[in-house]
């Protein structure tokens, strides 16, 4: 707009001018060698202005020639240098869409037309990289080493190079010589870092983390998790040859990140060390309200050397009263419970794990308890059986490697920080988890005196069974051994009286002999083995009472059930058999009375 105007302006002012010499009055006389050329001043004026831009036109005229070599020399160069661009961008293109053969031709042809042209020489590169000439590449990238402009480009490719080749050293040099001729360059201050952090070398990662935050190449947060991260590393190192030094560098590290476990652990253990019972309580509560964990747990159960089990039992309830609800606060209440010999309460956090979050270390921590609590075998390993299935308990996670203690680096990529706490996903194929019944929850064995002693009761009244055999002693030969003979006798033979049974401890199977063996006997008199008749004694003055001890009661149950002879015999509780899924329990067949074996001399 303000062209138009200034334009318009200009005609204006022209416009006036030659109306201005059009009204002025006279002639203009030129006289020259005796001719005398008169005009008015306007019609001079134009022919001055048409003379001027004659004059002006064969000027042009004559340096346009004179200077046509070096025109059409720029011609051509500009020529050349824009079919050297147009084959630059055709390669990058070609580069992008992954035709490497392509992008190489493209790059060659680019160099060619623009000779020292760096986007030239990094196309060609890249080229190489991509179609697997590695040779190739690492000679493009040490030739752009030479020029000033492309050095830090030919380090980042050097580099690149070294890290597929595997050659973690290389890869670190290129990367410093990178940082030291362009420093805050990103990629190479989070290389130097990371590789400092791997080699173990916590001093010279806390000082590049210190240029790299001054570089503005990461964020305050992340600065700060960092920093921790190195500062722990660097207090686990020290924690056994300076302790002092450890302390401080641990302190700093759970100030800059508190929910960093590994850090409040150590700062914890040294503050125990040192007698600081206060200073190492309140850095794992104020961790632990923010992400529970064992390691919390068990410096908290520990934080006062020479407490008894009770002593950190109460002390791991208060800690996990912090933040209730948690799977990791009741299985640290579990675990000292246990070694407290508290096994009630050890069983009721275990079965709060087991019915929320099951996980293996929960089925196994039930198994030892019940092996500490009652020895049952059967039961540890019907737990043990189902901690195979349960599901991974949490444990550190970084890159796909599962490791049960922390590191501050990832032994896949270097990446620091990269361990968090969590769940490792199911192994594929993993059978799904069966929760296990309210039974086995319980402690076996705790049932009433009243209630054992009537079931007893119970089970002395109960009519004859097939199982049920009278208790005999055979006649003896007469070389002093008895032999028993197993011959039935008619149908008309009366039917077997109760036997007497043996009650056997809470938690142990029943003793089933093989065929063949010798009855055993109580008191000189034969007891019947499951599934097998006894013998027949040889009169009923022969037949001893047999004392049993409920396990249910104190002191023995007397049954009186009269046998063959009228004598009487002292019953227990018969242990109950454990009848087969398939087996459709006793009928009227099971009332039919077996033979009576028959002894003879």
């Amino acid at each position: 707009m303000i062209r138009v105007f200034v334009f318009f302006a200009a005609l204006f002012a022209a416009a006036l001018g030659f109306a201005w010499l059009a009204d002025l009055p006279g002639m203009v006389s030129v006289t020259w060698n005796g001719y005398i050329w008169e005009q008015p001043p306007a019609t001079v004026a134009l022919v001055v202005i048409a003379g001027l831009a004659l004059f002006l036109g064969a000027v042009w005229l004559v340096l346009t020639v004179l200077r046509s070599p070096k025109i059409a020399s720029r011609f051509f160069r500009r020529r050349r240098r824009d079919r050297g661009y147009q084959a630059l961008s055709s390669g990058l293109l070609a580069l992008g869409t992954g035709n490497a053969k392509l992008a190489r031709k493209h790059g060659l042809e680019a160099g060619k037309l623009l000779p020292g042209e760096p986007a030239a020489q990094l196309l060609i590169a890249q080229a190489a990289q991509m179609s697997g000439d590695r040779d190739e590449a690492r000679r493009r990238f040490e030739t752009m080493l030479e020029d000033p402009r492309t050095r830090v480009l030919g380090l980042h490719g050097l580099f690149i190079e070294a890290e597929r080749e595997g050659a973690p050293a290389a890869a670190r040099h290129y990367a410093e010589e990178a940082l030291r001729a362009q420093p805050g360059l990103d990629w190479a201050g989070k290389a130097v870092l990371g590789y400092q952090a791997v080699a173990s070398d916590w001093e010279a990662a806390i000082a590049t983390l210190e240029k790299n935050y001054t570089a503005r190449l990461i964020d305050k947060p992340a600065y700060r998790r960092q920093r921790a991260v190195l500062l722990t590393a660097r207090a686990l190192e020290l924690e056994d040859s300076d302790p002092d030094q450890a302390m401080q560098l641990a302190r700093e590290a759970h100030g800059l990140a508190g929910d960093l476990v590994p850090a409040a652990a150590v700062t914890a253990r040294l503050a125990t060390r040192k007698g600081d019972v206060r200073k190492a309580a309140k850095v794992l509560e104020a961790t632990w309200r923010l992400s529970p964990h064992p390691d919390l747990a068990e410096a908290y159960a520990h934080a006062r050397i020479g407490d008894a089990a009770a002593d950190r039992l109460k002390r791991v309830k208060t800690l996990a009263a912090l933040r209730p609800n948690t799977a990791e606060g009741a299985l640290a209440i579990a675990r000292v419970a246990l070694d407290a010999r508290e096994f009630a309460e050890a069983r009721a956090q275990l079965k709060k794990v087991l019915r929320s979050e099951p996980t293996r270390n929960a089925f196994m921590l039930m198994a030892d308890l019940e092996e500490a609590e009652s020895g049952d075998k059967g039961r540890m390993r019907e737990w043990l059986a189902r901690a195979v299935r349960a599901p991974l308990d949490k444990a550190w996670i970084a890159d796909g490697v599962v490791s049960s203690v922390w590191s501050p680096v990832s032994p896949v990529t270097g990446r620091l920080d990269a361990f968090v706490w969590d769940t490792p996903p199911a192994p594929s194929g993993a059978l799904a988890l069966d929760l296990p019944d309210e039974a086995l929850f319980d402690r076996p064995g705790l049932a009433a005196p009243q209630e054992a002693a009537a079931e007893a009761a119970k089970e002395a009244a109960r009519p004859a069974g097939p199982f049920d055999m009278p208790v005999r002693s055979p006649k003896p030969e007469a070389g002093g051994e008895p032999v028993m003979d197993l011959t039935p006798e008619p149908a008309a033979t009366p039917a077997a009286t109760p036997a007497t049974t043996l009650a056997e401890a809470p938690g142990e199977k029943p003793a089933v002999k093989p065929a063949g063996a010798a009855a055993a006997s109580v008191n000189g008199a034969a007891v019947p083995q499951p599934g097998k008749p006894a013998a027949a004694p040889a009169s009923a003055a022969a037949v001893a009472p047999v004392d049993v001890i409920n396990p249910a009661a104190s002191q023995p149950v007397d049954a009186p059930a009269p046998d063959n002879a009228g004598s009487p015999v002292r019953h227990a509780a018969a242990y109950p058999f454990p009848r087969l899924p398939d087996d459709p329990g006793p009928d009227a067949a099971d009332d039919v009375p077996l033979p009576k074996p028959k002894f003879v001399n």
